[in-house]
């Protein structure tokens, strides 16, 4: 039997157990999440992003937005009280890739849906500091100079038949071949500033608004 003296004085058994430690404890604490409804199934409410919304996404996660702004609330009372509901994993399930995080150089955004008008994000995505004047964050006026269909949704319905393949090997509801069809329709002439402040005011709705 090995001594605890003798792993201590051997760097490279040291090293093994440790990492042995760490790998096994890892399984037991994720392995079991794989078999949870609790963070396999979409919460009530949730459904897949609409064509609009998946290429405004595309838009958020391009301009590298969750660089500054996390999408996941911790539960506890000083983050509850000014973001809103914690996050739960059944909200995220459509989200690939998922978008929480912990930087938080701006606000956490996982319940800004709804909490202002599409006048108050166009104005703040325009120009942050004409509606929040200590803003750091730059201005995206650009985007409203290109139409979505051209960029970020040239290939959506490509893009929803691959979703559609995630969310049928965990068998969540998906895209019908009529949604898929009908994606480009839906964007139309839309700009990247259009889909993005769609897919804005649709987070965290199903758990309820900021408040």
């Amino acid at each position: 039997m090995i001594k605890h003296e003798q792993i201590e004085k051997n760097v490279g058994l040291l090293f093994i157990l440790t990492l042995f430690v760490i790998l096994w404890g890892g399984l037991l604490e994720i392995v079991p999440l794989f078999f949870q409804k609790s963070t396999t199934e979409p919460i009530k409410g949730v459904e897949p992003y609409s064509a609009v919304r998946l290429a405004g996404r595309d838009v958020y996660i391009r301009e590298g937005c969750y660089n500054c702004h996390s999408q996941m609330i911790r539960p506890f009372r000083a983050e509850t009280e000014r973001y809103g509901h914690y996050s739960v994993a059944g909200e995220s399930v459509y989200d690939h890739p998922f978008q929480w995080g912990s930087k938080r150089t701006g606000p956490d955004l996982a319940r800004v849906g709804g909490r202002y008008s599409d006048e108050w994000q166009l104005a703040h995505l325009m120009n942050p500091r004409d509606v929040v004047p200590e803003s750091n964050m730059p201005a995206f006026a650009f985007l409203a100079n290109t139409k979505a269909k051209d960029t970020v949704a040239i290939d959506i319905e490509e893009k929803m038949k691959v979703l559609r393949g995630f969310a049928n090997a965990r068998k969540i509801p998906t895209y019908s071949d009529a949604d898929i069809k009908g994606a480009r329709a839906a964007i139309g002439d839309m700009t990247e500033m259009e889909v993005l402040i769609a897919y804005l005011q649709g987070l965290g709705t199903a758990l309820g608004t900021m408040k």
